[in-house]
């Protein structure tokens, strides 16, 4: 039987905070279960160093991950959309399912003022594996 994985798509304007750690997160406790995509509408040159430091502290390393653009494709190609303060940019297709997360943006911020954003990512993922009906990895 071939069941075919749901796909998550992060967005947000820079694709180097936010969308980043929702994706790691995602695929960490997703495992090979979800199909998980980032981008940003106007991706930044590199992932915030911050960003960095507080994923490694969970034990997960993004360091080698670069900000994506954002392409219509990879809308077309996720069953979920999650938004984070990209407002507009996002486009939309009928029958995708969107969320939008109001999160602070990490931009500019000390690994300090990330923790709490990515502990409330983290908090989110969780509970978008437990809709999806997948137990979240140890």
């Amino acid at each position: 039987m071939c069941e075919t994985k749901p796909s998550v798509l992060f967005v947000c304007v820079h694709n180097a905070g936010r969308s980043q750690m929702a994706a790691a997160f995602l695929t960490h406790l997703g495992t090979d279960r979800v199909q998980v995509r980032s981008a940003g509408s106007a991706p930044a040159n590199t992932v915030n160093p911050a960003v960095v430091e507080a994923m490694r502290e969970s034990g997960i390393d993004i360091s080698a991950e670069a900000p994506k653009v954002l392409t219509t494709e990879a809308v077309q190609a996720s069953d979920v959309v999650i938004t984070m303060g990209c407002g507009d940019a996002c486009p939309y297709f009928p029958g995708k399912r969107y969320l939008d997360w109001q999160l602070d943006d990490p931009a500019g911020q000390g690994v300090a003022a990330v923790r709490p954003i990515r502990d409330e990512i983290e908090r989110r993922i969780r509970g978008l594996l437990a809709e999806l009906g997948i137990e979240p990895a140890a």
